[in-house]
């Protein structure tokens, strides 16, 4: 089979590679990939932006259909439909597997990331790891599972969005949408997403008609004035960055009210930045980081997406072969598409 594969580490070297069929192991199963969709972490991956592993197949949110069970594997058949939790590798005996966080294991090694991913016909991953898509819910749409639970993770177990409470949102990406969606979910009050020039065609657009309250384009307005204007002086609740932008971070204390909370989501590409420390510890704002996701979070995730709480119809701008790869990476670069979803059993 061919798969989309980063041969080594440094910039771009990425390629469609002829690799030998996966074969599950024990305890695994191998699944023919019905859709992949580009992540903002493949594509720091193709930057060398991103701690990974080479070489191996991109690819880590994908939905698709067990083919074969290898040995050992009980509760799952062939002709399941399934998406898969990235903790593979995940040592389940340190202090952070056992206490029910082994998606932040030092040994975990994602899908796309430390194994071969979904950018190929078929992938192999642990049963364990596998959650069955409901009925009610298209394959199609299920492929956005993987950073649904990420926005459940951050907006729900990190940030902990409550009714009726201001949300902002930095960063329009599918990461941002999803965000918009599952605070919408949890009941707060108003969510205001803020963009860029480059993403107000495509992305802040859907984010309008994803339901958010206002929309700013930073390129054209202050978004710290608007947001104090919006919310009587006081500032957002919370305050979520999905773009990894150091702009948008370093703007985060002026939008967020006194003993508000901070959730920093977006992958920053970079060692280092420059954040306003005094400006936040004066308003005594609660500082998260969110990274990857939980099992909880991808219960949560499939019956938001299952409810239609969670609509991926806006975000999915692109369905294309394996072969134009480049130009999925290229539309969302770009801010030409939200989310681009490959489609490795289509041909040119």
């Amino acid at each position: 089979m061919r798969g989309v594969m980063k041969l080594a580490r440094g910039v771009d070297l990425v390629e469609l590679r002829e690799v030998p069929n996966p074969v599950p192991g024990h305890g695994e199963v191998l699944i023919r990939v019905h859709s992949a969709a580009i992540c903002g972490t493949d594509l720091h991956i193709y930057r060398d932006e991103h701690p990974y592993w080479p070489p191996m197949i991109l690819g880590h949110e994908f939905a698709g259909i067990i083919e074969a069970v290898g040995v050992g594997v009980q509760g799952f058949a062939p002709g399941d439909r399934v998406v898969s939790e990235t903790s593979s590798g995940s040592c389940g005996v340190c202090f952070l597997c056992r206490t029910g966080n082994r998606h932040v294991c030092a040994h975990k090694r994602a899908p796309g990331i430390g194994r071969h991913g979904a950018f190929a016909p078929y992938l192999t991953m642990p049963a364990e790891l596998l959650h069955r898509v409901p009925d009610a819910l298209d394959l199609e749409a299920a492929t956005l599972a993987e950073p649904t639970a990420i926005a459940v993770h951050a907006v729900i177990e990190r940030a902990r969005v409550a009714p009726g409470e201001t949300v902002v949102v930095l960063g329009p990406g599918a990461i941002g949408l999803l965000c918009l969606q599952v605070a919408r979910a949890c009941g707060a009050g108003r969510v205001l997403i803020s963009g860029t020039r480059r993403s107000a065609p495509v992305r802040l657009t859907a984010a309008t008609q994803l339901g958010a309250d206002a929309v700013v384009n930073a390129d054209e307005e202050d978004v710290a004035e608007r947001i104090m204007g919006l919310t009587d002086g006081q500032g957002a609740d919370v305050v979520i960055e999905t773009s990894g932008s150091a702009a948008a971070v370093a703007l985060l204390p002026r939008l967020v009210r006194t003993l508000g909370r901070i959730c920093q989501v977006g992958v920053l590409g970079r060692p280092e930045l420059t954040f306003p420390w005094g400006a936040a510890f004066f308003k005594g704002v609660e500082v998260q980081f969110s990274l990857s996701s939980r099992h909880s979070s991808w219960v949560t995730a499939l019956h938001l997406l299952t409810a239609g709480k969670v609509r991926t119809g806006p975000l999915i701008s692109m369905r294309l072969p394996l072969a134009a790869w480049d130009e999925a990476f290229r539309a969302q670069v770009e801010g030409r598409a939200v989310k681009a979803l490959l489609r490795p059993g289509e041909t040119e």
